[in-house]
């Protein structure tokens, strides 16, 4: 049975699956499409898998505002490795900036 006939299954657990399905078809078959995208998050669980270490062997930090920093630097320092900027140098162009000498950094690609 096709997801197009499937969902107007009997079934309304089944028939609001396929229709779930069929919403997102473009979406999960982009990876066949598209050349260089890997069809699992294998690369991204591996890049966390240190974080999450980290996290287990030092405790953590030690309030809600302490794991936004923490979180946000590794993001920061993530990106910039991945196109090849200097973190030291981004998070010295953001602090300058927000002290009124310069202008704010982007992360953005290119």
């Amino acid at each position: 049975m096709q997801l197009t006939g499937a969902r107007r299954s009997e079934n309304a657990r089944t028939a609001r699956t396929c229709q779930n399905l069929l919403k997102l078809e473009t979406a999960l078959w982009r990876f066949v499409e598209t050349a260089g995208m890997e069809p699992t998050n294998n690369a991204a669980e591996r890049a966390l898998r240190p974080l999450v270490t980290q996290r287990k062997v030092l405790y953590g930090t030690q309030s809600e505002r302490g794991s936004r920093f923490q979180e946000r630097m590794h993001s920061v320092i993530a990106t910039c490795k991945q196109q090849g900027k200097s973190a030291v140098d981004i998070c010295t162009q953001s602090l300058q900036a927000y002290f009124g000498y310069g202008q704010i950094p982007s992360l953005l690609p290119g």
